[in-house]
């Protein structure tokens, strides 16, 4: 059974930085492309970062510079460092496969930036 268990979150004003983790299990984790994604509150969840099984890295444009994604295949966790922090950052961050599964989205960890 796979499961994704995310934590890190907190609050956090703008222009601060936060590192949220992800950790597999039941995973072959080195295999796959993973990501993080977020679901801001009244919106859709949509795609933040992706690594490739080797290390290759895609960032949407709204982090782009700001967020770096990495992962240690090891010990089967991915990280995602967020620096300069904005409003609009605010979600419930998410790991998961690329293309994502439905059925192993795990609770996610909240990140709230705010004055």
């Amino acid at each position: 059974q796979v499961q994704f268990a995310e934590s890190g979150g907190g609050l956090v004003q703008p222009g601060g930085s936060l590192r949220i983790s992800c950790a597999a299990s039941g995973s072959i984790f080195g295999v796959y492309v993973m990501a993080w994604y977020r679901q801001a509150p009244g919106k859709q969840r949509t795609l933040v970062a992706t690594i490739s099984n080797d290390g290759g890295t895609n960032y949407s444009d709204s982090v782009k510079g700001r967020f770096t994604i990495s992962r240690d295949n090891a010990k089967n966790t991915m990280n995602l460092q967020m620096n300069s922090l904005k409003f609009e950052d605010t979600a419930v961050y998410y790991c998961n496969y690329v293309p994502a599964r439905s059925a192993y989205w795990g609770q996610g960890t909240q990140v709230t930036v705010s004055s």
